[in-house]
């Protein structure tokens, strides 16, 4: 579990068949074999490491699935470690399961912040509602606005300056996770679509006998 409030950016040193090599700096701290740590907001198991790197290994799914598989020698990418009771959940719940990728639409600078504009595929689309939240790339985002297809975000000069949100540019392809709680009020109240039901209603004693 990951809170999508990056600790820094690291950079795929690299590329191993199904191992890749990031180089990284603080999350390396008190690291062991086997630690979970979140590359670009995909959970990723940690199977060696040394005072400037850290290596996992990748399963083609994943690599089919983010966009772990575009990424070439030398691109940054956002690193957090797992979520610990002795740190504060800045952000929102991140699982560090990505539910598929979008593509930036476009980036435009205004005074104060960055608007940036996302297309979503439906099955992430349906989990988003305005203001609520949305993990990018493993950074936890609060949604501006949204529309059939499209996710519009304001990014303030602190994401900018320590997330890949800074060199973002239009085309470019972006790992997205929906909030889980989204997921929950879903599967709790029947299919997608159905709403809030009259038997669903009088199996949890909402109504009257």
């Amino acid at each position: 579990m990951f809170t999508g409030i990056v600790e820094e950016t690291g950079a795929l040193s690299a590329r191993q068949a199904n191992r890749l090599t990031f180089k990284a700096g603080k999350v390396l701290a008190g690291l062991e074999i086997g630690d979970s740590i979140a590359v670009n907001g995909i959970c990723l198991t940690v199977t060696s490491f040394d005072q400037r790197s850290f290596t996992v290994e990748v399963m083609p799914e994943t690599l089919k699935r983010s966009n772990l598989g575009l990424i070439e020698t030398g691109s940054r990418v956002n690193l957090e470690r797992a979520l610990t009771l002795t740190r504060p959940l800045g952000g929102h719940f991140v699982q560090g399961h990505v539910d598929g990728t979008g593509r930036v639409t476009s980036v435009a600078r205004i005074p104060g912040a960055t608007i940036i504009k996302l297309f979503a595929p439906p099955h992430v689309m349906r989990y988003i509602v305005d203001k609520g939240f949305i993990a990018v790339d493993g950074i936890s985002l609060t949604v501006v606005e949204q529309a059939q297809d499209e996710i519009t975000l304001s990014i303030v000069g602190h994401s900018l300056a320590n997330t890949t949100l800074g060199i973002i540019k239009e085309g470019d392809t972006v790992n997205l996770e929906a909030d889980i709680l989204a997921k929950y009020v879903e599967k709790f109240t029947g299919k997608p679509g159905s709403g809030i039901s009259l038997e669903f209603l009088s199996e949890h004693g909402f109504t009257a006998e």
